[in-house]
């Protein structure tokens, strides 16, 4: 398992994450998973072994026994792994049980501990925009949490590129503690993210941690243009993430089942193989229903893409330039930074 490090922090976290909104099942939670104690232990021991470091839930998954069942199957061996958590999603019908307030966050914070069975949490983060607290409250809140030993790193979630750059400026300015990651969506599904949260990324050194990285099972393989999927959280009913050009995520498909058959390896190897050798990633959360499908994701870790392959994924899935992108691909391409590169580089090969 390969080590990286999280944004400008000396905390290096495993390549894959292990995500535990599979643990529990209630409510709506039970179209994603619905893995018991027994079967999250097993899924520990199995990441472990693998590995991996980071183990990643939310105080609303499964209104909170996802978090209990994660403490409950980590017990006896805390100090062997790094646990993050969220909060900023409504939990209760008050004026005050939602958002980035520092009531809010405090009171949640303790009640992850509580569930959790812990001390404190590795990774902290705001699981949405908050666009009614004011975003110093809601540093100073994080930073008091740090101050206090609950909390040992800070990130962010879902946020748009202004939104986290606004953050990163006032932490600076203020002296707070600084979003070390940003856990967003970005798959071969969607690359929106490459638009303005990857250049960040890079820039800023705020890491990335991928959610859904397989577009919520549709990049498994199991979804084709010529038949439908038997079960999955799409058939379901789960509508995360959203699919906007039906015809050229199958393209994608198309191509990752092809080169998924060269290696003799799952399409969703393959997909998951594909962020990891993308700039400013740092960790790919990886979630499973069965054990089975765990220890098919655990090998992405060591498949390698030929240079020919990657290209070929990117092409079929390359997002389109919007503005100013692509002027700026016309007028500054003599002058392209780092940051640039992950979406424009491409272009200036053609």
């Amino acid at each position: 398992m390969e080590y990286r490090r999280l944004g400008r922090s000396g905390l290096f976290v495993s390549a894959l994450t292990l995500g535990t909104m599979t643990f529990g099942g209630r409510g709506r939670f039970g179209m994603v998973g619905s893995t018991d104690v027994k079967g999250a232990t097993r899924q520990v021991d199995m990441c472990l072994d693998a590995g991996i470091n980071l183990f990643d839930t939310a105080n609303i998954y499964s209104a909170g026994e996802s978090e209990e069942i994660l403490g409950q199957a980590i017990s006896g061996r805390r100090d062997r792994l790094l646990l993050a958590t969220k909060a900023r999603m409504r939990v209760g019908d008050g004026p005050n049980d939602a958002g980035l307030s520092r009531y809010h966050l405090i009171r949640q914070c303790e009640e992850s501990l509580r569930r959790l069975g812990t001390d404190y949490i590795d990774l902290y983060q705001v699981h949405e925009w908050d666009g009614v607290t004011p975003m110093e409250e809601t540093l100073e809140a994080l930073d008091t949490l740090v101050k206090q030993g609950k909390v040992r790193y800070i990130g962010s979630s879902n946020h748009s590129g202004w939104q986290l750059m606004k953050a990163l400026g006032l932490s600076e300015r203020l002296g707070l503690q600084r979003y070390v990651s940003q856990q967003i969506y970005y798959s071969l599904e969607a690359r929106d993210a490459e638009y303005e949260l990857v250049p960040l990324a890079l820039d800023q050194e705020c890491s990335i941690l991928v959610w859904s990285p397989l577009a919520g099972g549709l990049l498994s393989g199991k979804y084709r243009r010529d038949r439908d999927a038997q079960e999955g959280r799409h058939v379901e009913g789960w509508n995360e993430p959203p699919v906007r050009d039906p015809d050229k995520l199958y393209d994608t498909i198309d191509v990752l089942v092809e080169i998924a058959e060269g290696h003799g390896v799952s399409a969703a190897q393959v997909a998951l193989s594909w962020l990891l050798g993308r700039p400013g990633v740092a960790s790919v959360v990886i979630g499973a229903r069965t054990e089975e499908q765990l220890a098919d994701n655990l090998k992405a870790a060591e498949l390698k893409l030929s240079d020919e392959e990657r290209r070929r994924l990117d092409e079929v899935s390359a997002p389109p330039l919007i503005y100013p992108h692509w002027h700026q691909l016309r007028t500054a391409s003599d002058r392209l930074g780092p940051a640039d590169l992950p979406l424009l580089g491409p272009h200036l090969k053609q």
